[in-house]
């Protein structure tokens, strides 16, 4: 029963045989294969967008610092969630691939950014000058590390106010999937439509091995990006493994079926959990995740039965009978019997 990150989960079945197919024969390294451009011409067609350059890494973490490496200069700064994972669980990896761009934490209630807080990050931290720096980038995740989402409507309200400040915009979707199967919205709607310039979408939290697409809306950036993606040593030589994984987990539109079960599962944990006494739900669940604050029995009965979660936040240090802030996230993977065996267990 592991509700600790969706990162725990194993990879689906039609994305290893998949894998277990580009393992015939030789084909050209580097990207240069026809699994690499059939993915990418999938992605393409998906977002409705045939101009966007698409490029491969094996990790989130290289996908957001690459991508924002794009849109911000070393002198930059860039506005992010003072939650966000670019913020808290990068170890510096978008500030060392910028060449020193600095990050400006913006407050938020469940993860999100608005138009007035940005507004306001503006005014504090915003000033353009040689001695201050230049605004360069605010980077968006969606969904969010507190499982919310933002609409397109208010990707787009955002994505006005970082115009008229000269940021270009970036998505951190390591969970985009959730987001938009919670959303039921076209992925143009919720990127560039809504003014996204670079996605980073995540393929590794939903059912596959080790993948993530930067999609760059701006064809031009292109080239720089392989520069740096390469200059960073997270160009795989043996490329058509991260795009086999690609195509088979949008065949048939696995990767939204999917996230679609993962947020259903996250609804049922959390309604059983919201029974349970002295339980609270602390953010409504718009996505693959539950934050609640729950007793401190039941946080000792949760680990004598084996159920596996995280702190939320990490930092707590609760005395022994007070309450705790807990996080437990749903995987493409988790089944309604864990579901199930987890709130009797707690019960």
């Amino acid at each position: 029963m592991n509700f600790a990150s969706d990162n725990a989960g194993g990879v689906h079945p039609r994305i290893m045989a998949a894998l277990a197919a580009a393992n015939e024969g030789h084909v050209p390294s580097y990207g240069e294969d026809s699994i690499t451009r059939a993915a990418q011409d999938r992605l393409r067609e998906l977002f409705d967008a045939p101009q966007a350059a698409v490029h491969f890494v094996a990790t989130g973490t290289a996908a957001n610092a690459l991508s924002l490496s794009l849109l911000a200069p070393g002198w930059g700064k860039v506005f992010c969630h003072a939650d966000a994972h670019v913020q808290t669980s990068e170890t510096g990896a978008p500030e060392f691939m910028t060449g020193g761009a600095k990050l400006v934490p913006v407050p938020g209630a469940g993860g999100k950014i608005t138009p007035e807080t940005l507004a306001e990050a503006l005014v504090v931290h915003g000033r353009d000058s040689v001695h201050a720096g230049r605004n360069a980038a605010l980077t968006l995740t969606n969904a969010t590390e507190w499982g919310t989402v933002y609409t397109p409507a208010e990707v787009e309200a955002l994505a006005a106010v970082a115009r008229d400040a000269g940021l270009g915009l970036h998505m951190d979707g390591a969970r985009f999937a959730n987001a938009l199967a919670g959303l039921d919205v076209a992925p143009a709607d919720l990127t560039w439509r809504a003014g996204v310039d670079i996605l980073s979408l995540g393929g590794t939290k939903n059912g596959c091995m080790a993948v993530e697409a930067v999609v760059i809306f701006d064809p031009a950036k292109s080239e720089e990006f392989q520069f740096r993606r390469k200059r960073a040593g997270a160009l795989l030589s043996k490329h058509r493994f991260l795009a086999a994984q690609v195509l088979a987990w949008l065949e048939g539109d696995l990767w939204l079926q999917l996230a679609r079960h993962a947020n259903a599962m996250a609804h049922e944990l959390a309604l059983g959990l919201a029974r349970l006494p002295g339980v609270r739900i602390d953010q409504r669940v718009e996505s693959n995740a539950v934050f609640a604050t729950i007793p401190a029995d039941l946080h000792r009965r949760a680990g004598a039965s084996g159920i596996c979660y995280h702190l939320w936040p990490h930092t707590q240090q609760p005395a022994e009978d007070e309450p705790v802030g807990i996080r437990l996230v749903c995987g493409w993977d988790t089944r309604l019997e864990d579901v199930t065996a987890t709130l009797r267990a707690l019960a």
